[in-house]
């Protein structure tokens, strides 16, 4: 567990520290062994695994020779690496030249591109080749192996024109597949945004339609509204995971919204779903960009896996997320709390005294009762104040690191769901409604927590800890 890893270092002070052990290395979120990540790519589910792959510079720790590097898993939680899946094309070995840049992945089930050899169900992975145009290749072995499809680029990229990031789904009212891409038509930046492509047997694309104001990273998918699959509504999302929901022919995108903030934190990027998920789940997970991991052998990691769901809010439709019911596996020790007033300035008032952990996840309902601002300080010590997650009563505004993010209690009351890694924070706030994802770095061997409020009471109807374990550790 990850309380134990602080004892272990203290006990190898001076000497190697273990691969996937390392001081800010994420104990239960993917990250390379070494070297630059970024963008989730190719997320597909087949044959019990969950594809992951992610741009990657296999060179060095910092962004530039992308290729697709590659992890599975069965669970979305425990992943096991594997070799490097897709390499730049033409022979390129320019920082960004033919780089094999982000895409997504599908499960040709039925042999329409005719690639299948063996028994395996042929994986195609729709990519974009840096400035070659959209590319596509292809695996007959379950993702072991891939080779390059002799008609690329199946979406030449036109002269000035800036292109990337290709989702490919199924659109079974029109019994055709769909091709989303980040676009600048002509390079007019005024004209940004994702086009939409249509085709029947999966290289040969015809263009459809354009929807300004969006950035990298398109996905496009539907939710049933409350569970209730006669109330579709369809989504599309940019890069920063910013939404509208809307009407989709298969053709067109018809908004139904303005812009939804899908996340509020610093470190949000990239988001996608994974294709083919089983009982029809939509499970998302990002890049958490532009993070710090000083003296560490690897850049980057991912958001912890998310399903995604539509909920009727008093605001309208909203697209909650919840993490994956899988976290469940990891879990350790516990600590819960029902039913404590907490009044400030009180001795022995703090409920998670005791409590010492890297790694954990925090539940809790809280009612606010005459506080003006209470919260949870988590990652400090003696010789280190920690990192505070707070919310302000009056301006019903959560807190943490930096990044703000409006919540208004339901009945009173605040929900947290609070994630903590060695180097990152997600809070979902009230069932998933409103998200953070921060990444930060704690001091080292700081692993108290605190609860605390001031200027007034808050009432714990329930509180608890559950301790995480590392994925990387047998």
């Amino acid at each position: 567990m990850c309380a134990l890893v602080t004892g272990i270092l203290l006990l190898t002070a001076g000497k190697p520290v273990k691969t996937y052990d390392e001081l800010y290395r994420p104990q239960f979120h993917f990250s390379p062994e070494k070297n630059w990540m970024n963008d989730p790519d190719g997320l597909v589910y087949y044959d019990g695994e969950y594809h992951l792959f992610y741009q990657y510079n296999p060179n060095g720790n910092e962004w530039g020779y992308m290729h697709w590097g590659h992890a599975v898993s069965t669970d979305l939680v425990h992943w096991k690496n594997l070799p490097i899946a897709i390499y730049p094309d033409n022979n390129s070995t320019d920082k960004v030249k033919c780089t094999a840049w982000s895409g997504s992945a599908i499960v040709d089930k039925n042999n329409i591109t005719g690639l299948q050899e063996g028994n395996y169900k042929t994986l195609l992975a729709f990519y974009t080749s840096r400035g070659c145009g959209q590319r596509l290749a292809y695996s007959n072995d379950k993702g072991r192996t891939w080779k390059k499809y002799a008609g690329n680029p199946i979406i030449p990229e036109a002269p000035g024109e800036e292109t990337r990031d290709p989702k490919v789904f199924w659109y079974k009212p029109g019994n055709h597949w769909v091709l989303v891409l980040y676009r600048m038509p002509g390079g007019d930046k005024a004209k940004e945004g994702i086009s939409i492509y249509n085709s029947t047997d999966l290289v040969h694309w015809t263009f459809e339609s354009h929807v300004t104001g969006y950035y990298e990273c398109p996905d496009l998918f539907s939710l049933p509204l409350d569970g209730d699959s006669t109330k579709m509504k369809w989504a599309l999302l940019g890069g920063d995971g910013s939404y509208m929901l809307g009407d989709f022919d298969g053709k067109h995108f018809t908004p139904k919204s303005g812009k939804k903030v899908l996340d509020y934190g610093q470190n949000f990027y990239a988001t996608q779903t994974w294709s083919n998920a089983p009982d029809g789940k939509r499970i998302q997970i990002a890049w958490m960009r532009e993070s710090k991991y000083p003296g560490m052998p690897f850049t980057g990691q991912m958001s912890f896996p998310t399903e995604l769901s539509l909920k009727s809010t008093p605001d309208g439709p909203r697209i909650v997320r919840t993490p994956v019911g899988s976290i469940s596996s990891l879990y350790g020790k516990k600590m819960d709390k029902t039913d404590k007033n907490i009044i400030p300035g009180l001795k022995n008032n703090n409920l998670l005294k005791g409590i010492h952990s890297e790694c954990f996840r925090i539940t809790g309902v809280f009612d606010v009762k005459s506080s003006n601002m209470f919260g949870i300080t988590v990652r400090k010590s003696r010789k280190d104040a920690g990192t505070e997650i707070s919310y302000d009563v009056k301006r019903q505004v959560l807190t943490s690191i930096g990044s703000q993010m409006p919540l208004a209690p339901v009945n009173n009351k605040i929900k947290l769901d609070i994630l903590v890694d060695r180097a990152s924070i997600e809070i979902f706030a009230n069932n998933g409604e409103k998200v953070i994802t921060d990444n930060f770095t704690p001091a080292e061997k700081a692993d108290d927590m605190e609860l605390w409020t001031r200027g007034g009471e808050i009432m714990v109807d329930s509180l608890e800890v559950r301790e995480l374990k590392s994925i990387w550790k047998e």
